[in-house]
């Protein structure tokens, strides 16, 4: 039942609305005390645990959710919940500890059954509960935690579970604007918006969005760490064999490479610019290889680890952020931007609203393929001492310690003031 020790994996769902899901979540709730069951007889929060729920996993690129849980882990117990994947064997839970203080579990359902979210929870929970009560590494440690939702695919069935003394939604992106988002998403997170006791969004835009349906909404943008990247500005940083003999200059990018990076502007830039090197640095999602540019001068060279990342902007010219503007970036608000800074390096990107909003004029902004063009041009010739010297400010009073911080300073105080379940909710925004 239990293994301790995969890429990510998909959840496919028929849609389901507002009502079905208040049912459902309502009729499993009737199978074991609610939240607010709980809440009355909670002692005060002490040694607060995080049980989290994340559709993004803890070993692919290393983003919000990581930078959060491996700070918050040194004061907390952390269980980090993925997506199943499946095998040939009866259900069981994969447990590691893949950062010290942070418990993974990784379900494995059963292959071969083509079944939706909710049953793909009725599974996992009854794992789950007697793994917290049975197993060496969670017994005793989750007593009352305080839940923290990535995706609300699993809201229904999760939210309250585990005696759980407060619920938090962390909103990083609009997942309902992705490629291949269960067409159920928006009424699943409206459903958690109705459950939760504080928000977070990862961005202005969401910020503002988010704010019409719940009360108490915080924005808290991207963090960095200044140290970790500032080892771009370092002599003694050797650049990586991979890219160290390109030709010159080099027009970088890091991160997940997928429907959000706007491929014609990349086909433009490598046309306008022959004899630069385009590197791009990430996994692909979503995206078949095939489906890339393919021109002779842009390197594709997947994905590498976060402590290789420095090396690699250090040998980036320019640090590119070329996102397409569709659906899936209206909400962005790009962790690279500050990470970018803290390396020194110049930046230019598209219009994203939330890079206008945020980080001009140090970033660079191009609202067509020619003017990207011509910025990246102009920021290799005639770098910004200027505005880098401003970036580098700037990353350096946007550290994700603080943040976290701040994060914390805010659950904590929820949990101390026994919020009730979506007490602070617009109920007039749901039917």
């Amino acid at each position: 039942m239990f293994k301790d020790s995969g890429p990510p994996g998909n959840l496919i769902d028929p849609a389901r609305t507002l009502d079905q899901l208040q049912n459902f979540a309502a009729n499993r709730a009737g199978k074991k005390s609610t939240t607010e069951d709980h809440a009355k007889r909670l002692p005060s929060f002490g040694r607060t645990s995080f049980i989290v729920h994340c559709h993004l996993r803890w070993d692919f690129v290393w983003q919000r959710p990581q930078q959060i849980f491996s700070r918050l882990a040194a004061d907390h117990d952390v269980l980090f919940i993925e997506e199943p994947l499946y095998h040939e064997a009866a259900p069981l839970l994969q447990i590691t500890e893949p950062y010290s203080g942070v418990i993974r579990v990784v379900p494995l359902l059963t292959a071969g059954g083509n079944i939706d979210v909710d049953e793909q929870c009725q599974f996992i929970l009854p794992l789950l509960e007697q793994a917290l009560v049975d197993h060496p590494r969670l017994a005793e440690r989750f007593e009352a935690p305080v839940q923290w939702f990535y995706s609300p695919m699993t809201a229904p069935s999760f939210a309250g579970r585990f005696a759980a003394r407060s619920i938090v939604y962390d909103c990083m992106d609009e997942l309902a604007n992705f490629r291949f988002a269960p067409p159920d998403i928006a009424d699943r997170e409206r459903f958690l918006l109705s459950k939760a006791d504080v928000v977070f969004t990862g961005g202005f835009k969401l910020f503002q969005s988010k704010s019409r349906y719940h009360g108490n909404v915080h924005f808290f943008g991207c963090g960095v760490d200044t140290k970790h990247y500032g080892k771009a500005r370092l002599p003694e940083t050797a650049l990586p064999e991979d890219v160290a003999h390109l030709a010159k200059p080099i027009f970088g990018y890091f991160g997940v490479i997928d429907e959000r990076i706007d491929y014609e502007l990349l086909a433009a830039l490598a046309c306008g610019l022959p004899d630069a090197s385009i590197v791009m640095v990430g996994p692909l999602a979503k995206v078949e290889r095939q489906m890339l540019p393919d021109s002779p001068n842009i390197h594709w060279i997947g994905q590498r680890s976060y402590d290789e990342l420095p090396a690699l902007v250090k040998a980036f010219d320019v640090c590119l952020m070329p996102f397409a503007l569709n659906e899936s970036t209206q909400f962005i608000n790009p962790t690279k931007t500050l990470e970018y800074m803290a390396a020194g390096k110049p930046i230019v990107s598209t219009a994203v609203p939330d890079v206008v909003h945020n980080f001009t004029p140090i970033v660079s902004i191009a609202r067509s393929p020619d003017e990207f063009v011509v910025a990246v041009k102009r920021a290799y010739q005639r770098p910004p001492a200027d505005l880098i010297a401003q970036g580098i400010e700037r990353a350096n009073a946007a550290s994700w310690d603080a943040t976290v911080g701040a994060m914390r300073d805010r659950v904590l105080k929820t949990v101390g003031n026994a919020v009730e379940p979506g007490s602070a909710v617009c109920n007039s925004a749901f039917p």
